[in-house]
């Protein structure tokens, strides 16, 4: 393939989905309405063919011949004013080719999806604009070929999730929830900011060419000088603060679980494909600067098992299947960033640890996607209550639903041979080896001793959730009606294929083939390495998989009578899990409602003092009129009377006049 026709490919991607979004807010409220799916599909589909071709095309000659970091890039000026030159550039390589693969492909089937779930909405077409326009900033993100072009579109990505998010508008807790999504974030987006400043004052470009080139001696000799004066510390830190707002890792975290309030498309589409891999995109993608400090990698690695931990617990106790993966979600986010934490371990590691996470990464889209969509069939049938209280023993009115969340909760889990189970042990994997060499044992120790926990953890909610819902008594609340329907095929067929993904993906681009682990080397900062199966790690795990799920049978299905008596013997324990560990109550307390206070303080400041003044300075004219005030009341007589008066006051100073000659 001409490097013309892989140019032109670059810009298909984002470009079909822009198409697409803009056809549908123009035309869809008048002309499309209920068949506005169909640009948004051809749109995405359009993106994934492109992004497939480009992902074999992108590095034949590099993959044969050895080549290190084949790229391709394609730009052009957009703005060019005195000093302001700014470029709109894009570059494709390993790393990219994959996420354009996942999003445009996971993408694609939530929307096809989202055709039977959001039929009968009033705001069908402009559900499908945000759709598009959401995956067109994500491959734009991806695509970018500068710290600029990644931060505009960073931000796009957040506005389109604003979108989605409080897509239901009207109702207060959809509006509240995109609210707190945004304003989050933006604490994220202000270290990705001085990052970017660091990044320019340092290496007097943005350009990732520039930035994230450590093959040149340039490079060397300026990141040499950065690491001796902290400074390069200071920008990974300050990338990682962007990551932890957009990738939801604590305590950023809390916008996520609320996100469940827009539709359960939306959640797949936030949770699988799009806003939240970006920070893990990009702590993967600057990865030529943090492997040259150690702090912020184990920063890294320390927040994302905090964060997994966290969530895990948390999750035990949700009665929301939606707010079960969400919490999910947020603790295998804090597995990839485990992951790329343990980089700390030497130069060697590197790249072990981040194929790990980005292979976690990939797997995650699809079984995540696909509980997410089951859990939306889940609701759909059950009259839109989504609280497992009020529903269960779903199998057999459910089949198809049942068996693909089936798939989906094996592979979260780590059920060998689904797809999670290997990615999760190549990021075991890559912890054991801070464990076993360089200067961090006892630090990567008690990462990896939370990792095994949060293993036993997540088996356990995700069956905990599975059996709730599928297993015990047929029970349906009274908004199902008296049969629940099964997903309409539109819906099923999008379950299906992820089930596939979920069940195989992990095992055929992994031990199989290792394809990932090959075809991701060739991303600038990595190295080519010879993969191999960790076959202790692996029994292990699969031992922690079953101990989870065997303990979620027990309590949930052979003795439910168990789930009580751990309820009381937990204690405070369950309240606080149950509670979310009332980081929103400390948020609200601690933060919200001083800066409310001081906004009231201000308002109150400028009602009374800033607008007294005003108002005093304005007094003063108001007095000096008061006494011509009189003298033009606007009545005829009144005038005539002031003319009359002014004429013999006239007269007498002539007549005064006179009589002094």
């Amino acid at each position: 393939m001409s490097e013309s026709t892989q140019h032109l490919l670059m810009w298909l991607i984002p470009g079909a989905p822009l198409l697409a979004a803009t056809l549908i807010a123009l035309l869809g409220p008048k002309v499309l309405r209920g068949q506005s799916h169909w640009l948004c599909w051809l749109g995405i589909a359009t993106a994934f063919g492109c992004a497939l071709t480009l992902l074999t095309s992108i590095t034949p000659q590099g993959f044969a011949e050895g080549l290190s970091k084949p790229a391709l890039a394609s730009g052009f000026e957009w703005i060019n004013v005195g000093f302001l030159n700014v470029r709109i550039d894009l570059r494709a390589d390993a790393i990219s080719s994959i996420m354009l693969a996942m999003v445009t492909g996971v993408s694609l089937l939530v929307a096809m999806f989202a055709s039977g779930y959001m039929h009968h909405d009033p705001g069908y077409p402009r559900f499908f604009a945000a759709f598009s326009l959401f995956v067109f900033s994500m491959c734009m993100l991806v695509l970018a070929g500068s710290f600029l072009m990644l931060f505009i579109f960073w931000e796009a990505v957040g506005l389109c999730s604003y979108l989605l998010i409080g897509f239901w508008f009207r109702k207060p807790s959809a509006a509240a929830a995109a609210k707190k999504a945004f304003v989050v974030n933006r604490i994220g987006d202000l270290g990705l900011l001085v990052a970017m400043f660091l990044i320019w004052t340092s290496f007097g470009s943005l350009s990732f060419d520039t930035v994230l080139n450590s093959s040149t001696s340039e490079w060397k000799i300026i990141v040499n000088q950065l690491r001796g004066d902290g400074t390069l510390t200071a920008i990974c830190l300050c990338l990682f603060l962007g990551a932890m707002g957009k990738s939801a890792q604590f305590p950023l975290h809390v916008w996520l679980p609320d996100a469940m309030e827009g539709p359960t498309p939306v959640s797949a589409l936030i949770h699988a494909a799009t806003m939240v891999t970006a920070g893990v995109y990009l702590v993967a993608r600057c990865t030529p600067l943090f492997v040259w400090s150690p702090v912020a990698q184990m920063t890294v690695s320390a927040i994302g098992a905090i964060t997994a931990l966290v969530a895990a617990l948390t999750a035990l106790t949700q009665f929301d299947l939606k707010r079960v993966m969400a919490y999910s979600t947020v603790s295998q986010l804090g597995y990839m960033f485990m992951a790329l934490g343990a980089a700390a371990a030497g130069p060697e590691y590197v790249t072990a640890a981040v194929t790990a996470a980005m292979f976690h990464l990939f797997t995650h889209a699809f079984f995540k996607a696909l509980l997410f969509l089951g859990s939306g069939s889940v609701m759909h049938a059950m009259g839109d209550v989504i609280d497992m209280r009020h529903f269960s023993g779903l199998r057999k009115a459910l089949p198809i639903t049942h068996a693909t969340f089936l798939v989906g909760a094996c592979a979260l889990a780590g059920v060998p041979p689904f797809a999670g189970f290997f990615s999760k042990d190549d990021i075991l994997a890559s912890l054991s080896n801070g464990m076993a060499h360089g200067e961090h044992r006892l630090f990567f120790t008690v990462i990896f001793a939370i990792a095994v926990l949060t293993a036993v953890l997540t088996a356990f909610y995700t069956f905990r959730a599975y059996f709730m819902t599928f297993w015990g008594p047929e029970k349906f609340p009274p908004e199902a009606g008296a049969h629940p329907h099964e997903a309409t095929p539109i819906m099923a067929f999008p379950l299906g294929v992820l089930a596939l993904f979920a069940a195989g993906i992990g095992l055929v681009a992994g031990p199989m083939t290792h394809w990932f682990g090959s075809y991701l080397s060739h991303t600038m900062g990595l190295t080519e390495e010879h993969p191999h199966l960790h076959w202790g790690l692996m029994i292990g795990s699969a031992l922690v998989a079953g101990a989870g799920i065997y303990a979620a049978w027990l309590m949930y299905v052979s003795k439910p009578e168990l789930a009580a008596k751990a309820k009381a013997a937990s204690g405070p324990a369950y309240a606080w899990s149950q509670g979310k560990f009332f980081l929103d109550e400390l948020f609200l307390a601690t933060i919200v409602m001083p800066l409310r206070k001081l906004a009231e303080l201000c308002v109150l400041f400028d009602r009374k003092v800033i607008d007294g003044i005003v108002d005093g300075l304005g007094l003063l004219p108001r007095l000096l009129s008061w006494a011509p005030r009189p003298f033009h009341a606007g009545v005829i007589g009144g005038y005539a009377y002031v003319m009359l008066l002014g004429l013999v006051v006239g007269v007498l100073f002539v007549v005064r006049a006179l009589a002094g000659q």
